[in-house]
């Protein structure tokens, strides 16, 4: 027996260590002792504050590592090191509380067994969905699932069972080997035989995936060429007064390189246009005379209200210019990030947005399908809006494919730029619509259905990528169409099944 003291700090060693299974490291098989550490150390706690203390603490350690990137970009803004460190600190510790909850869950049931491992499972894929959508505003990064982003072929059964689904799986195969700790009223060879059975699952599962791959539909959009700028512009001069012309010269430049076949439409990254758009006809008349005659020039911009209004408002977003310089479409970020664009309990905490504003950006109306000229129907995803699984498109007019404006500069060359693509990629498995991603300093990026990269410009590179727009999967997926109720009811009806064998094994071991 360790003491709590020693339970905690081997659980937020575990906790840090398994966050190295995530991009760009893929150590996924860290997963197996930390997973295992941690369900090992929760049901063989004194009492349920240890339980949620070694749950806790697991979290601790899992989300400082997998969110020190976070940091990075209040340094990058000149705000300070000590303010990065509060930042990152505190969602940690805020997201942390759901593995606590998670810990507490799994020792209050008192199961052993493959039981036991399943409910652990669950827990804590409800508790990834609960720090994805309720916990400051939703924060979905850095899901269990997303571990098998290095593979196309494990990635294809999120057309299924979506990244929830996935991070269910992996949970459970990962933990799996508590079975043979924890089970003592069966037979070594029966417990070894629940890992053997979750290893050759794995195994299905991506032969399932290679499979679909193998039937891949390769169709591209005709008529349609796109071209993705990167123009590689440090965080730290972006926004600089006396350097904004240099840097909205730096997208035209690059927007009239030669291309090898006609370009229809060009796409610039989020905040690319340092002017509010709507308010300044000559800037959009310069980005006219570069957007191709029949086609647009999509771009990331900030709006602000109207002069004259009360209390003045500012959106980040998309706008869509033709050649004539008219706004062709329109689109408000809905899902705004903490700290960059917002500070959660503003009163509260002491640092100040990324973003050099007098007050706090305002949300747009939620998602929207766009119909562009010359392009299919597109659901348009400022930044992280594109790693909210199921919430990436209009259900009552979807769209034949996803656009990403983001602007990664913030983070520099850490894991993040790495994270957010490998996110982006899971929404076009789950949805089965490509997705074009453009990034200020990278990763840009265009994504088939199936979530394979075809082409991409690397994190820092400076320059344009032209490619064509694969068409959206005839079909579309069982995900896109149910989301992740049949998961959900799945899960509910396997905790069922496991509490009632739970309890018949707990009456067996008491009468003999």
């Amino acid at each position: 027996q360790f003491s709590e003291q020693r339970r905690r700090v081997i659980s937020f060693l575990l906790g840090g260590v398994g966050s190295l299974a995530f991009a760009p490291c893929y150590v996924f098989p860290v997963l197996v002792p930390a997973l295992t550490g941690l369900l090992w150390l929760v049901t063989s706690a004194s009492c349920r504050r240890t339980a949620f203390a070694v749950g806790w603490w697991f979290g601790l350690g899992h989300f400082l590592v997998g969110f020190y990137w976070v940091g990075k970009a209040f340094t990058v803004a000149d705000i300070g090191v000590a303010a990065g460190v509060i930042a990152v600190g505190f969602l940690a510790a805020v997201s942390a509380l759901a593995i606590g909850a998670v810990g507490l869950a799994s020792y209050a049931l008192g199961l052993a067994g493959v039981c036991q491992v399943a409910v652990f499972a669950i827990f804590w894929t409800l508790a990834e969905w609960v720090r994805s959508f309720l916990v400051l505003g939703g924060f979905p990064w850095n899901l269990i699932g997303y571990v098998w982003g290095f593979s196309d072929e494990m990635m294809q059964v999120a057309a299924l069972i979506g990244v929830f689904g996935i991070s269910a799986l992996t949970v459970f195969a990962a933990a799996s080997p508590a079975t043979v700790l924890n089970a003592s009223n069966q037979s070594l060879s029966s417990r070894w035989a629940w890992v053997a059975a979750v290893a050759a699952g794995l195994c299905v599962i991506w032969v399932g995936g290679s499979f679909r791959l193998t039937n891949a539909q390769d169709d591209m959009v005709p008529g349609v060429q796109l071209r993705i700028v990167q123009a590689n512009i440090a965080q730290n001069h972006k926004w600089l007064p006396d350097r904004r012309e240099a840097h909205f010269a730096q997208h035209l430049d690059l927007t009239q390189r030669p291309a090898v076949r006609g370009i229809t439409h060009v796409i610039w990254p989020e905040t690319a246009t340092p002017y509010a758009l709507g308010r300044n006809r000559s800037v959009r008349e310069i980005i006219g005379k570069v957007t191709p005659s029949d086609g647009l020039l999509i771009t990331g911009a900030i709006r602000v209200s109207k002069a004259g209004e009360t209390s003045q408002q500012i959106w980040n977003g998309l706008r869509a210019i033709s050649a004539s310089g008219d706004i062709a479409g329109s689109y408000d970020k809905m899902r705004l990030v903490p700290f960059g664009e917002y500070v959660p309990f503003r009163d509260w905490l002491p640092v100040e947005t990324l973003v050099a504003s007098t007050s706090d950006f305002s949300r747009g109306h939620g998602q929207r399908t766009l119909g562009l000229q010359g392009l299919p129907p597109v659901g348009p995803l400022i930044c992280f809006e594109v790693i909210f699984p199921g919430s990436v498109v209009d259900k009552n007019n979807r769209p034949e494919w996803l656009l990403n404006l983001t602007n990664d500069a913030w983070y520099g060359n850490s894991a993040g730029p790495h994270q957010h693509l490998v996110q982006a990629r899971f929404r076009s498995v789950e949805e089965g619509l490509p997705l074009v991603r453009s990034a200020n300093t990278g990763i840009s990026a265009a994504v088939d259905g199936y979530g394979r990269v075809l082409a991409s410009l690397g994190l820092g590179e400076r320059g344009v990528l032209d490619t064509p727009l694969p068409v959206a999967l005839t079909g579309g997926t069982f995900y896109g169409k149910y989301g992740d109720l049949p998961v959900f009811l799945g899960m509910g009806l396997i905790f069922g099944l496991a509490l009632l064998g739970g309890r018949r094994r707990i009456r067996d071991d008491h009468s003999s």
